[in-house]
């Protein structure tokens, strides 16, 4: 299944993430790839598993270029825990009223639990990857990264993954 915002501009968005800084999509746009992944719950084996492929990975995202940012509806303390824990390098942001992914068109799985699907956004602000799997988790980080290598080689050349 496709996925309606493929090649479409990411929905913006402006949510605190746990170390307390202010994120803004918009201000990625024209400086880097962003890669956003939204999963089910701090802490669970899968999503555990995930994020430290993530960490696992990072270097190499940033050395292309790119952010990762991770969502879910766990609160900040609960993310600032799990980030800790996991010595994860990248930002997690709350979504604790479910906006971000009602506007990223999140699928539940089996009707109730938060899914598990990662977003490449290119420099411009377009959705140009989505990848939904509740179990592959390693794939999310082998998938976002081929994309993020691709846009590269199109010409998205690095820059600074922070916004100034």
């Amino acid at each position: 299944m496709t996925s309606p915002l493929l090649d479409q501009p990411a929905p913006d968005f402006t949510r605190q993430a746990h170390n307390g800084q202010q994120v803004r999509l918009a201000d990625y746009r024209g400086k880097s790839v962003v890669v956003l992944y939204f999963y089910p719950k701090d802490g669970t084996p899968v999503c555990t598993k995930e994020a430290c492929a993530f960490r696992d990975a990072y270097e190499e995202f940033t050395k292309l270029g790119a952010v990762v940012i991770g969502a879910s509806d766990d609160s900040l303390d609960r993310h600032r825990t799990f980030a800790a824990s996991r010595a994860l390098p990248f930002l997690l942001l709350s979504d604790d009223d479910g906006s971000l992914h009602k506007a990223y068109q999140v699928p539940k799985t089996l009707g109730i639990l938060p899914g598990r699907v990662t977003y490449v956004i290119d420099k411009a602000g377009i959705v140009r990857h989505v990848f939904s799997a509740m179990l592959l988790a390693e794939r999310h980080v082998t998938e976002a990264l081929a994309m993020v290598r691709e846009l590269v080689r199109e010409g998205d050349e690095p820059s600074s993954p922070h916004p100034r």
